[in-house]
């Protein structure tokens, strides 16, 4: 069975002043160092279970892509280790080595090898291999003709033709059509039911909620946060809007729930509230209920614009619905410091039987990336019930009606 273990990893690239400095190095009797260290990852600590799927998260620069290369061995720390065990496949980068002169069919062969199949292996599997990559006479063309998302089908293809221990994928699996990008996901849950161990990265929000068991945040080369996958998205979410005098905190709240709360504090959150058709507050509604989302906000700073929204998101973390009175054209303006806004957002319960949260935000424009006064997870939770409709599956109810044509 797989298992990874990273223990105090670090990755630093020395730097020269010169271009003389590095050979002046080289040749320096007293063994003087002429460079320094520039640290892109450091005191990287995680493990990953047999059967368990972790993914990793972080902006652009965060070391996500360093991290991986040296959890393989394409690129060696600076300090730490990395411990695996099992048969482990990877993918990285697009293309795998593939040879841009050789064919598909070559290159599968060639790969394959790099990967620990034998050539009686790869001959056996590479009918299925050409199945799943769909590319038809194109994997007997050079692969210098194949577009990218080609190139990507072709490398999952070879990289996942048996199930391996330990799958670690970086965002290659973000090029390509709609079609194989499923397939692929379709793949790593198979996987994942037969115990493969996997880590990911990905900026797909919903690919790490709907796989992954825990997420950690790289930021700026260090490991920020770890923890369940909707947490970890909520605070980068929050990080995404991170400006002069605006904070990020996790609270744990009364149910046990970790809420996170990011902003300015120009504009906070006072009550929030879900209502029913008499205007009394329930926890748990029926399927196509209206109901009403009771706001009330407090401006701590008086506040030139107010942009009120709200986000239902279901058990694993998903987005199900959400807006905000900017696209309503409701937005409020000029409010005074002190002042109290209440706001009564109504609509019908239209989704599925489970359980929800809600966030709410405040902020000016459209999205919270501008100016975020207050963004607030988990700020409330509620139930749906199925008790008048007819059954149905899914995170939406539609209201249906069928014919019989002869």
């Amino acid at each position: 069975m797989g298992t990874i273990t990273v223990t105090n990893l670090g990755k630093a690239y020395k730097q020269y002043p010169t271009r003389w400095s590095r050979l002046i190095e080289w040749i320096d009797p007293r063994n003087k160092l002429h460079h320094t260290p520039h640290w892109v990852l450091r005191n990287v600590n995680f493990s990953v279970q047999s059967g368990e799927a972790l993914g990793i998260i972080g902006i652009n620069g965060a070391g996500k892509s360093t991290l991986l290369k040296m959890i393989v061995g394409t690129t060696q720390p600076t300090v730490g280790s990395v411990t695996m065990t099992g048969r482990v496949a990877a993918l990285l980068e697009l293309g795998m080595g593939f040879h841009p002169d050789f064919t598909g069919r070559q290159n599968v062969m060639m790969a394959g090898q790099l990967l620990g199949f034998s050539v009686d292996e790869l001959v056996a599997l590479m009918p299925e291999i050409e199945a799943f990559a769909e590319i038809g006479e194109y994997i007997d063309q050079p692969v210098r003709v194949y577009s990218s998302g080609m190139q990507m089908r072709l490398a999952f293809s070879v990289a996942t033709a048996r199930r391996p221990d330990v799958l670690i994928v970086d965002e290659a699996l973000s090029v390509g059509d709609a079609y194989f990008q499923h397939k692929s996901f379709d793949r790593i849950r198979e996987f994942r039911k037969q115990g493969t161990t996997l880590l990911i990265v990905a900026h797909d929000k919903a690919a790490i909620q709907a796989i992954c068991d825990r997420a950690i945040l790289l930021n700026a080369g260090k490991l920020e946060i770890e923890g369940p996958p909707e947490e970890v998205m909520d605070y980068y979410n929050a990080m995404l809007a991170d400006r002069a005098n605006h904070s990020v905190k996790q609270e744990t709240t009364g149910s046990g729930a970790v809420q996170t709360i990011s902003g300015t504090g120009e504009a906070v959150v006072d009550e929030v509230t879900l209502l029913d058709e008499s205007g009394q507050p329930v926890e748990v509604i029926g399927v196509g209920q209206p109901v009403t989302l009771r706001i009330k906000v407090k401006c701590v700073h008086a506040i030139p614009e107010l942009v009120v929204g709200y986000m239902i998101k279901d058990r694993l973390g998903q987005t199900v619905f959400g807006t905000n009175t900017y696209h309503l054209k409701q937005v409020l303006v000029d409010l005074a410091q002190g002042q109290s806004v209440e706001l009564h957002f109504e609509f019908t319960a239209n989704i599925g039987v489970g359980s929800y949260s809600v966030a709410v935000a405040l902020h000016t424009g459209d999205a919270h990336l501008a100016n975020n006064y207050e963004w607030r997870d988990r700020v409330l939770m509620f139930n749906v019930v199925n008790m008048k409709v007819e059954d149905f599956v899914g995170v939406a109810w539609l209201r249906t009606t069928v014919r019989s044509l002869p």
